[in-house]
């Protein structure tokens, strides 16, 4: 039966509850719903990158490594100038589990060369007779750990006096496996090196541009678009080409970091410019202003932190262009130089098409180049994303 109606002029009658508001209360929430409620950004923007498959397995690659490039000289079953003259292109070996049917595990068949008169190319052959069992956890080469401590023991060896060329040799029979592996903590680095000399250049002068406008802003924009209008190789060469023959390679090393983080900061500094714009008109900023914070505090205290996650973003996808830029340099023979080895460096023995043609597996350092690459642009993706999980 309802409740009579009140009699006409008569106050309405108002329930308020005196209990103190609770913003985190969860009545009538599902656990599921009140899980949501409860979660900080932090949570939610994991929460979001898990769902992107993709970009987490790329994430998880990546860090293996760059985990990987500390303990290279481990990894690696030979050492990085290690030559052996009777295997000269010597081509990819199989590992094998099984001989003659039984179980022996994994294994190398040896090898016998013959020089061919006619065309004066060596040719491998496997003796299945010579069984060659891989070790683990073993004695090899010796090395310098970091060049500061000393040690001989590898992940993966040879068999004692036999030989492991599992990605072949090159034109001086050393072991194309093992120089990859080096190789990769210099293409690696250089991108981090290079990106974090872009992210400065662009946020101090993006960020500038956007919170003075003004005639600031004019030659700042004036500037990146004569920057963005020349050739991106041509200037890289001609950079490169600046340097003196006579530093040494890691000097070069630096400087080419260096050419690569001035070159890139364009992108980013018009980003930040466009979104420093679109903030700095709100109240918070406003009022930074007007309790006499400097420049520099609110834009690094009040403003980059509002769109740090892009910042994240737009580093994983730049870290590629780096690594991309290295490669090409040290592959037209204006970038690094030997004895550093990196990918762009191991690619330039596979410069005439006879060498591709005779020895395709001189290209394998391709192999890294390219997932690396995909790994950072799908973990760029998944980022993204995830910078918004509101959405």
């Amino acid at each position: 039966m309802m409740s009579p109606l009140p009699p006409p002029g008569a106050p309405l009658q108002h329930y308020v509850s005196t209990a103190p508001f609770d913003p985190l209360a969860t009545e009538g929430m599902t656990a599921a719903q009140s899980r949501i409620h409860l979660a900080s950004q932090k949570q939610l923007m994991w929460w979001k990158f898990k769902q992107h498959r993709l970009a987490l397995i790329s994430g998880v690659f990546l860090l293996a490594v760059y985990l990987m490039i500390f303990v290279v000289e481990f990894l690696a079953p030979y050492g990085l100038h290690t030559r052996n003259v009777d295997f000269i292109h010597s081509p990819p070996q199989r590992v094998h589990l099984f001989h003659e049917g039984s179980f022996v595990g994994p294994f190398v068949y040896g090898r016998s060369m013959s020089l061919d008169i006619d065309t004066l190319r060596r040719n491998y052959t496997d003796r299945p007779s010579d069984v060659q069992p891989i070790r683990f956890f073993c004695r090899g080469d010796p090395y310098q750990f970091w060049g500061v401590i000393k040690s001989d023991l590898h992940l993966v060896c040879p068999a004692i006096g036999g030989q492991m060329y599992l990605l072949g040799t090159d034109r001086l029979g050393r072991d194309v496996l093992s120089r990859i592996l080096y190789g990769a903590r210099i293409s690696l680095t250089i991108g981090l090196i290079g990106i974090a000399i872009s992210f400065c250049l662009g946020i101090v002068i993006g960020g500038l541009a956007g919170y003075w406008g003004g005639p600031f802003d004019l030659i700042v924009q004036r500037l990146i678009e004569i920057l963005q209008s020349l050739p991106s190789l041509p200037l890289w060469m001609a950079l490169a080409a600046i340097m003196p023959v006579t530093w040494s390679p890691i000097v070069i090393y630096f400087g080419i970091t260096v050419i690569l983080g001035i070159i890139d900061w364009t992108g980013l500094a018009r980003a930040v410019r466009s979104k420093l714009l679109a903030l700095r008109e709100e109240d918070y900023v406003q009022a930074a202003q007007l309790m006499g914070a400097s420049t520099p505090r609110v834009i690094g205290r009040h403003l980059v932190p509002g769109f740090m996650s892009h910042l994240i973003a737009s580093a994983t996808i730049s870290i590629p262009g780096m690594i991309l830029g290295e490669t090409a340099l040290s592959f037209l023979g204006l970038g690094l130089r030997p004895p550093i080895t990196s990918w762009g460096i191991l690619l330039t023995e596979a410069k005439s098409v006879s060498v591709i043609a005779f020895y395709p597996w001189l290209l394998f350092p391709i192999i890294p180049v390219v997932l690396v690459i995909l790994a950072f642009n799908f973990l760029g993706d998944g980022l993204r994303d995830a910078a918004d999980p509101y959405k």
